[in-house]
């Protein structure tokens, strides 16, 4: 049996469809137009409409008698840090990823135009890289970096590039050429390329989270390039570094 059917509670989802269909609404909504785009009929969203809005997640216009959302999801969502909040996410996905594959794996954010590490689990096996927390990178010079770009709307992703000295020096074609790439990462939610910063190291990043939401980050593994097909070729790693991304998101409350 499905959980969700076996476990549902009607008054619960519908408080739920309200919120989300809030959220997505610039404009405020009367009860007749939030019942019809959940297709449901005005009274029977009645009664959620008057609790969400004494629980203070509602706001009613006294004239209009329209609904918009409040802050106070906002100020829930705040109490915790989101790095903290993804890290922990991310901690047991990590753990079973390195398991997996026998090799050190990291989370990385977005910091101040540059990549910081913000979590990592050290390989089971006796040698393997290791990139200490709280280390930054170049985002254009790094895999995990270009996961990122990849992943920023247009306006925000061009101001990040020419920020980057690495990026301005290149020619127009260059440039072309690396947007393109960036387009590239971001339809496939993934990137696997030769670190440029280290020799010999061989670099997998998945994009977790949403440029939406502004919880960003990049799951990464680092392997010795003369290690891969010892124990796990490259195709191996990268479908488990996405099957952990997928763990990730959906820990976060990204389906």
């Amino acid at each position: 049996m499905d959980k969700t059917k076996k476990y549902s509670a009607p008054a619960l989802d519908k408080g739920l469809d309200i919120i989300e269909y809030l959220s997505a609404e610039s404009a405020a909504r009367s009860q007749t137009e939030i019942a019809a785009a959940l297709a449901r009929s005005p009274s029977e969203i009645y009664r959620i409409l008057v609790n969400l809005e004494a629980r203070g997640y509602l706001n009613r216009d006294e004239v209009s008698g329209k609904y918009r959302l409040s802050l106070k999801l906002y100020a829930l969502a705040h109490t915790h840090s989101p790095i903290e909040q993804l890290t922990n996410a991310a901690r047991i996905p990590l753990q079973e990823l390195a398991e997996s594959i026998g090799q050190a794996c990291h989370l990385s954010v977005p910091h101040n135009g540059q990549l910081m590490v913000v979590s990592q689990v050290k390989s089971p096996d006796p040698v393997s890289l290791s990139i200490s927390e709280g280390t930054l990178f170049p985002l254009f010079t790094t895999t995990s970096g270009r996961v990122l770009l990849a992943n920023y709307e247009a306006e925000e992703q061009e101001r990040l590039l020419l920020m980057d000295a690495r990026f301005n020096q290149l020619t127009v074609k260059e440039k072309d050429i690396a947007k393109q790439q960036l387009n590239e990462i971001q339809q496939q939610g993934h990137h696997s390329a030769a670190s440029e910063i280290t020799i010999g190291v061989t670099d997998c990043a998945a994009f977790v989270g949403t440029a939406a939401s502004g919880l960003m980050a990049a799951v990464a593994v680092s392997s010795l390039t003369t290690s891969l097909g010892q124990s796990h070729d490259q195709a191996t790693i990268l479908q488990a570094l996405t099957h952990t991304a997928a763990k990730i998101n959906q820990r976060i409350g990204i389906e």
